[in-house]
């Protein structure tokens, strides 16, 4: 798959980051697309508004997607994401099934362009994470194309 096929779907956690910048939270956005192409569910990060240290943007959607969906079902399905998820995100990602994984920049990319070094970097990568599983979740990612709109978002 091109980058402009997964483009559209980025933009769309581009959006949810702004929004939950907007919001005081960090800014990170998710959603989950099924195998027709359509979204399904979203997550944007509320870490700071829910007291919730583990509330980003990628275990709000799981979450939900958890309530609605099987696991078969989800191993169908697409996670986008703005950033690559850290590796407790990842870990939630594979213990849902979810099949595919796509970000717009990695964690190393969003730490040197925004300077935020609020919370330690893992030496493990979501990518490492999955490559040590079990089963196969394909991941993408990154778009370089998106660097710049990702972090302009960032920086509202």
């Amino acid at each position: 798959m091109a980058w402009q096929e997964h483009e559209y779907y980025l933009k769309k956690c581009i959006e949810l980051s702004k929004k939950a910048l907007e919001s005081g939270n960090l800014p990170f956005g998710a959603i989950l697309v099924d195998s027709y192409g359509r979204i399904i569910l979203e997550g944007a990060n509320n870490e700071r508004t829910e007291s919730d240290y583990t509330g980003h943007g990628e275990m709000v959607l799981i979450r939900k997607a958890a309530k609605l969906y099987s696991k078969d079902y989800l191993g169908c399905c697409t996670l986008y994401s703005n950033c690559e998820p850290c590796v407790m995100c990842a870990g939630a990602i594979y213990y849902s099934n979810v099949g595919r994984v796509v970000f717009a920049i990695t964690d190393e990319m969003y730490r040197e362009m925004t300077g935020d070094k609020s919370y330690p970097l893992m030496k493990m990568t979501s990518r490492d994470l999955f490559a040590n599983g079990g089963k196969k979740i394909e991941t993408i990612g990154p778009f370089e194309q998106l660097t710049g709109e990702v972090i302009a978002a960032m920086k509202l």
